[in-house]
């Protein structure tokens, strides 16, 4: 028979021709299993031998039967599935192979994660940040801590981007994300939020953020090379000291931020008009978080500015920058 429909099962072509001979023909001896020659009578007889030992031929050499599809075929496929998830089980979390296979040549790869030969590893391609990046998060069990002040996205942040690929997380990974408010000015940067949102991501805005910081399980960390260019690559380490210290900032900036969660949902459904002072202000506001920046490119006093600011967010309806800048979006007055 040329359909082996029986391999999913873990059966060989001969072993299932052979179950089906007995299948349709019951209580007959072992000796008439088909085979024109010898080596194919040999093949047919360990194919018997290894149907007794999965319990799919019962009997004696003299009279032998097959066991009932409806008993045999479900309790092959339950102890395939059972076998199959050890072996995901397994994938999932390959660290311990890694290790057990660096010992061997323990200076084959001194900077892998989970080797703490290494405390501070430099990755100038920015491929060999991403490939980090991915490795880490289908390793992460627990939580990612990600600070992005990125006003827009670019080619260059990208790698780092790739640490909020929820497909790539288990779902009890938790991920928390630091944006800073101008990022909501910009449409790429504000769709990638919403999508994170959806997909179960706690996301916080920030009026000033100037760190990029990735952190995973509290175990493992990126930060770039130079904050004022990501494109230059990253550093990555696993020193306790460093990780920790990582982890305290970003806390520290994630209990002054504001909930991204209640920026999309609050509106006031107002419909307001702007001068053109304002809609210059607010403009600057979301390209800029420092409002010493803002009074100067938009030629004005540094307490007008904020003054302007006050007004924008009244006729919004938002109770600080970040809300205000989302709705401004929104609205298509940015």
């Amino acid at each position: 028979m040329s359909t082996n429909s029986m391999s999913v099962l873990g059966l060989t072509s001969t072993e299932e021709a052979v179950y089906r001979h007995f299948l349709r023909n019951p209580g007959t001896p072992k000796g008439e299993v088909p085979g024109a020659s010898p080596g194919e009578r040999e093949s047919g007889a360990r194919a018997v031998a290894r149907l007794r030992e999965l319990r799919l031929l019962h009997g004696d050499d003299a009279d032998t039967w097959a066991v009932d599809p409806l008993v045999a075929v479900p309790r092959l496929a339950a102890e395939r599935l059972d076998t199959a998830h050890r072996t995901m089980r397994q994938l999932v979390d390959v660290r311990p192979i890694l290790r057990s296979l660096r010992h061997e040549r323990p200076v084959l790869d001194a900077a892998a994660p989970g080797n703490g030969a290494a405390t501070l590893l430099r990755l100038e391609d920015l491929r060999e940040v991403r490939a980090r990046v991915g490795q880490l998060a289908f390793n992460a069990r627990s939580e990612v801590l990600a600070a992005d002040p990125c006003d827009a996205s670019t080619p260059e942040s990208a790698g780092y981007a790739r640490h909020l690929d929820l497909g790539r997380l288990s779902r009890t990974v938790r991920v928390r994300v630091l944006v800073r408010v101008t990022a909501l000015g910009d449409a790429g940067s504000l769709d990638r939020m919403r999508h994170l949102h959806r997909g179960g991501a706690a996301i916080r805005v920030a009026d000033e953020l100037s760190e990029t910081v990735l952190v995973y399980d509290r175990h493992a960390a990126l930060v770039p090379i130079d904050a004022r260019d990501t494109g230059r690559g990253a550093l990555y380490t696993e020193e306790s000291g460093l990780v920790s210290s990582l982890v305290g900032l970003f806390e520290r900036l994630w209990a002054t931020a504001t909930d991204f969660a209640g920026l999309v949902t609050a509106d006031t459904g107002q419909v307001a008009r702007l001068t053109d002072t304002q809609r210059l202000v607010l403009t600057v506001m979301c390209a800029v978080s420092k409002d010493e920046t803002g009074a100067r490119q938009a030629r004005m006093s540094l307490r007008t500015y904020r003054r302007h600011i006050s007004d924008v967010l009244s006729l919004l309806g938002a109770v600080n920058r970040a809300q205000a800048a989302l709705l401004a979006r929104e609205r298509g007055w940015v």
